[in-house]
Order: structure tokens, then C-alpha cells, then sequence
């Protein structure tokens, strides 16, 4: 059963962030979230990998605005966390993953994120030397930071249909990324992998998942 913790970022930021899986777990996994908070589907995807044996964690970056958010799916809520995520600076929302990072200690360590958090977990890949694997889910902004160098493996995951992520942009990234492996699944729109969303989809989530596992499999575990 996780919970919550208090940690504090480089910059002396104290931030919450929900703790999940084994204390002694060989393997950990900082998940990154949408732009709703580090809301319960987010913690869902903790207990999801808390069940494969990591030990995962999850900033709260919106702590930096406004503390204890946690966002649904109207479009209410979507305004609202888009304009949280734009008084979050990259810089310091990088500064809340690493703090994640050094929270799991020596163990290998892997990044995951959604939406918002697939931009973060590419960053995580190019801007920080912390983690030996990272998989990013549908990042809307990986596309204009595709000439990144990344420190580690990385695979990615897009929806066919995402409205905010035309297959030009996915293009772009292969081009510029020929060591990333990426995965296009059809007919899926943005926010596939969230259960909680009309977008879900199923069958794509889950292979999403189960290829997440073994590329995390591979580079973590060894």
C-alpha cells in the first residue's frame, strides 16, 4: 500500500511525492505525471509496477504551484492543469524527478511518463544521467526536443489518432532518434494507456504496458 512523502529538490523545494512497492526492491521506477496531479490513476500505475516487484515513486510537480492537486478528465479539469503545467518551469520540474531519483537510492532505475510526463521522461533520458532506461507514453513535446542526446535506452509509445500528436511529429522523432524504439498504436487517440479516460483503449494499453515491462526487464533487471 504506498503513501505519501515529503522530499526536497536541489533547489530546497519540499515536495510530496507517493511512494509505492517493496522497501528492498532491486529495481525502482520514477513515474511521471499527466497534467491532472499525481491523481489516482497515477498512483494506479504505482501499484502496477509496485506488483511487478519495483519499488516506484511519483512527484507531485504541481507542488510547485499549488499544493495537493489532483485533477479529473473534464474539460474543466484540462484547462485547469494546463495552466498549471505552464507556471511549472522545466527546469524545476526536472529538479523534482531527480530528487525521485535519488529517493530510490543505488537500485537500477527507470523512468516512466504520460502526456506531460512522456515529455519529462525523454528529459529524463537527455537531461539527467539518473536512470538506465526510460519509456515515454504519448509526450507531446518530445518531438521538439528530438535532437536530444540521450544517456540511455528509451522506447516510446504513440497513438495513431492522437489529436495533438500528428504521425509527422512521431516521424520526425525517428528520424532524429534511430536508436529509440517506437511503438504507433492504431486507431489510438491521446491518453490511450488512462483507464479513467474516454480515450482508453484497451488492447492498446496493455501491450504498451507489457512492452514497457520488458524493455524496463532488459535495461533494469539485466
Amino acid at each position: 500500500m504506498g503513501n505519501f512523502v515529503t522530499l526536497t529538490a536541489a533547489d530546497g523545494h519540499n515536495f510530496q511525492a507517493w511512494v509505492d512497492g517493496p522497501e528492498d526492491a532491486k529495481v525502482g521506477v520514477v513515474v511521471i505525471q499527466e497534467i491532472f496531479g499525481a491523481n489516482s490513476h497515477i498512483r494506479n500505475v504505482c501499484a502496477r509496477f509496485a506488483a511487478e516487484g519495483y519499488r516506484a515513486i511519483t512527484p507531485a510537480l504541481f507542488d510547485r504551484v499549488e499544493r495537493g492537486v489532483e485533477l479529473g478528465y473534464e474539460p474543466a479539469d484540462v484547462a485547469r492543469g494546463r495552466e498549471l503545467r505552464g507556471k511549472v518551469a522545466d527546469a524545476d520540474a526536472m529538479r523534482d524527478v531527480e530528487a525521485c531519483a535519488v529517493a530510490l537510492g543505488s537500485r537500477a532505475r527507470g523512468i516512466v511518463g504520460y502526456c506531460w510526463g512522456g515529455t519529462i521522461a525523454w528529459w529524463g533520458a537527455t537531461r539527467s544521467t539518473d536512470f538506465a532506461a526510460a519509456s515515454s507514453w504519448y509526450g507531446g513535446g518530445v518531438a521538439g526536443a528530438r535532437t536530444e542526446i540521450p544517456n540511455c535506452p528509451v522506447q516510446m509509445h504513440f497513438g495513431e489518432k492522437d489529436a495533438g500528436i500528428p504521425m509527422s511529429d512521431v516521424e520526425l522523432v525517428r528520424q532524429a532518434q534511430p536508436g529509440v524504439e517506437i511503438f504507433v498504436y492504431p486507431d489510438a487517440p491521446h491518453g490511450f494507456g488512462c483507464d479513467d479516460r474516454s480515450a482508453y483503449r484497451h488492447d492498446a494499453a496493455e501491450l504498451a504496458w507489457e512492452r514497457t515491462l520488458e524493455f524496463f526487464s532488459e535495461h533494469l533487471r539485466g
